[in-house]
């Protein structure tokens, strides 16, 4: 007899451990409807595929469109805060489907494109550097703390335009602003308070910039707002989203591929033999292998069949890439650490017109990361054996990440 499947997507074993469990939901029941939160979820490669291609049928409009309570539940005093999320994250352009989305998204899609990003890199080497020559005399550091938190921030904010001086506000505030899909108490009221703190913040930086255009990315929103693309709504909650989104990508790749390396030291190895001809594919390899986010929403628009079951128009669903980049049909032995796997065509920058923008850079970041922690500090080794995530079913992030170089 198959024992029931467990619709906790909150419970310590799934965030700890979610490919066993996605695993057996992609074997035993690939459409499947999690009763406790509302949703289909769905396992395999093929069909995240299939539907982010076809945003006809899977809308990302789940704001304007989802009409189910949310998830994990809004306390009473929590709902105030929960309008307000609602009301600013639904102007962003990931919140929006075609036509409104391309419109919106080509405002900021050329300076993220492969050239643009690439022109960047010297920043982010000196980011990494000037982070990693603070503590190459101590011999540890908290890994996610102290190195892949800070750096995303350092590039994206000097990409941005956003004063040094300003640049732990910031990622204080984008912290606070992913609490909303996280467990814990008062969490909506401490996001809305980032998404406010963040708003408040941009606002005049932004209509500086209508006038002043100093050729960062901030001027690039603010000529958006100039030309009629965006409101000044709309350009707030795009700025806000480009810094914290980048964030917590760069930050989430950083450390869950370093963990990898250090539990399969024969890769280490590998890669430290060559790092600068390893990185590419050992970067590909950690997004793959345990993805910065575990997935994401969809509402469908129509009525439409999936693996034999009726999806009716309306219904959340779920499309969970840490279990279509383990897809037997798609990689050789999934479940193995492989820097050298090539080809490699994992999903975790999803895929179709709503693929991630900051997917060149959270790249390159990665790339430069592994490269300069295996030539600085080869010997690095985990410094404890109780790893925990923080409790969300979207991103895959740990808590803490102590590590040594002995």
């Amino acid at each position: 007899m198959i024992a029931a499947i467990d619709d906790n997507l909150f419970s310590p074993e799934i965030i700890a451990d979610p490919y066993t469990y996605f695993g057996r939901l992609r074997e035993e029941d690939p459409a499947h409807w999690n009763k406790k939160f509302g949703q289909w979820i769905f396992t395999r490669y093929d069909d995240l595929v299939w539907a982010a291609r076809h945003d006809e049928l899977f809308s990302s409009e789940l704001i304007q469109r989802d009409t189910g309570l949310p998830y994990p539940p809004v306390s009473e005093e929590d709902q105030e805060s929960n309008s307000y999320i609602r009301s600013f994250t639904s102007n962003m352009f990931i919140r929006q489907d075609r036509p409104r989305h391309t419109e919106m998204r080509s405002v900021v899609h050329g300076s993220f494109s492969p050239k643009s990003i690439d022109s960047w890199r010297p920043l982010v080497q000196s980011a990494i550097q000037y982070l990693l020559d603070g503590y190459g005399e101590k011999g540890e550091m908290d890994l996610m703390k102290d190195f892949a938190s800070p750096l995303p921030v350092l590039v994206i904010a000097e990409m941005m335009g956003i004063p040094a001086e300003d640049r732990e506000f910031i990622r204080s505030s984008s912290n606070k602003q992913f609490l909303a899909a996280r467990e814990g108490e008062n969490r909506m009221q401490k996001a809305a308070e980032g998404n406010r703190e963040m708003a408040e913040y941009l606002d005049p930086l932004i209509q500086d910039r209508l006038s002043n255009d100093k050729g960062d990315l901030l001027s690039v929103v603010a000529a958006g707002e100039k030309n009629g693309s965006y409101t000044r709504e709309e350009a707030l909650a795009n700025a806000s989203m480009l810094l914290a989104a980048g964030h917590e990508t760069t930050l989430n790749l950083v450390c869950n591929g370093v963990l990898a390396f250090i539990r399969n030291p024969e890769q280490w190895q590998l890669f430290k033999k060559n790092p600068v001809e390893m990185a590419l594919k050992a970067t590909e390899e950690c997004l793959r292998y345990d993805p910065p986010l575990k997935g994401f929403q969809r509402i469908a628009q129509k009525d439409v069949e999936v693996r034999g079951k009726l999806i009716r128009e309306g219904d959340r669903t779920r499309f969970v890439t840490s279990s279509a980049n383990r897809d037997p049909a798609v990689f050789t032995n999934p479940d193995k650490f492989d820097i050298t796997r090539w080809p490699n065509p994992h999903v975790a920058f999803g895929s179709g017109v709503h693929h991630c923008l900051g997917v060149n850079l959270a790249r390159l970041e990665g790339q430069e990361a592994f490269k300069s922690l295996a030539e600085r500090f080869p010997n690095i080794q985990l410094q404890t054996e109780e790893i925990a995530y923080q409790p969300s079913i979207g991103v895959r992030t740990l808590e803490s990440l102590p590590v040594s170089w002995g």
